[in-house]
């Protein structure tokens, strides 16, 4: 698997562990990447996406189908 988001980039980080006694020790902040299935243009794609975009592209789903309940309400 990828160790990078497709959408915002988001990858792998280095950096230390720090002891009280200031040793440090090198070590690798991995992101949450989870693999998805999404239909884009009737075609279902796989992703690697981090938690963060997962969350985003489920609020504009949800979002788009609440705005076509709305204007159904109004007519």
């Amino acid at each position: 698997m990828a160790q990078k988001c497709r959408v915002c980039g988001k990858g792998v980080q280095y950096g230390h562990f720090v002891s009280h006694a200031k040793n440090r020790i090198r070590r690798v902040f991995k992101p949450n990447l989870k693999r998805v299935t999404v239909k884009i243009n009737g075609k279902k794609q796989r992703l690697v996406l981090c938690a963060r975009c997962v969350k985003k592209f489920k609020q504009e789903l949800l979002s788009h189908k609440d705005s076509g309940k709305k204007d159904k309400q109004k007519s």
